[in-house]
């Protein structure tokens, strides 16, 4: 089933709206930061959770705090707060690796990430709003996440970032863009596909070294 991993409610489109316009655009469910969980014109809509913290200790009970059945996202900072969150028990992904610096997400918390079953958010909203310096920041970081991902094999999961309607991408759109940094259109369907394994895993992840 894909799964658009990262939507805003609160914006000018009603939660309600959003799922229906995802689900004639191909999509099965959509998390939804702000949101509680629904189902509307037969697409599920799943609540998410961002963490946002610079602390180790406030992140997690921010994770403990989370209500059954959250997709939970903690948003990545420097290098040693990200080898930690990797590894926090409750986290479904790791967002916000097109705003790291260098290898602030670097090996070790790639290897963690595997043995823990944790995703890593691609977003493709930096590559349609940002222009310059920025987008190419956040194709340099992708990129990086993928030579991290064929050497350690965490999951990808992706998402639009839209806050609006207008912002979701057709699947179809969203290859193209992750052409860019050179996820192929396999891959792609697989990270669509990788919410629903995550909130449902069917097994140990294996960890190449």
């Amino acid at each position: 089933m894909r799964t658009d991993v990262r939507t805003y409610a609160g914006g000018d489109t009603t939660v309600e709206r959003m799922a229906l316009e995802a689900g004639a655009l191909g999509y099965g469910a959509i998390v939804s930061f702000g949101a509680p969980a629904m189902t509307c014109g037969g697409v599920r809509v799943i609540p998410g959770v961002d963490v946002a913290a610079e602390k180790q200790n406030q992140a997690l009970a921010a994770v403990r705090r989370a209500p059954e059945g959250a997709f939970v996202s903690v948003r990545l900072g420097e290098q040693g707060f990200n080898r930690a969150a990797a590894g926090f028990p409750g986290v479904h992904a790791l967002s916000g690796v097109h705003r790291c610096r260098g290898n602030s997400f670097d090996h070790v918390a790639a290897r963690t990430a595997a043995q823990r079953g944790v995703a890593v958010e691609l977003v493709l909203a930096p590559l349609v709003r940002d222009r310059g310096g920025l987008r190419q920041a956040a194709l340099r970081r992708y990129a990086d996440v993928l030579v991290l991902q064929a050497r350690y094999g965490f999951p990808l999961v992706l998402g639009s970032g839209a806050r609006s309607c207008l912002d979701l991408r057709a699947p179809r759109a969203a290859a193209a863009l992750c052409r860019l940094f050179d996820l192929d259109a396999d891959d792609v369907e697989a990270a669509f596909a990788g919410v629903e394994a995550l909130m449902a895993p069917a097994g140990p992840v294996r960890v190449v070294e």
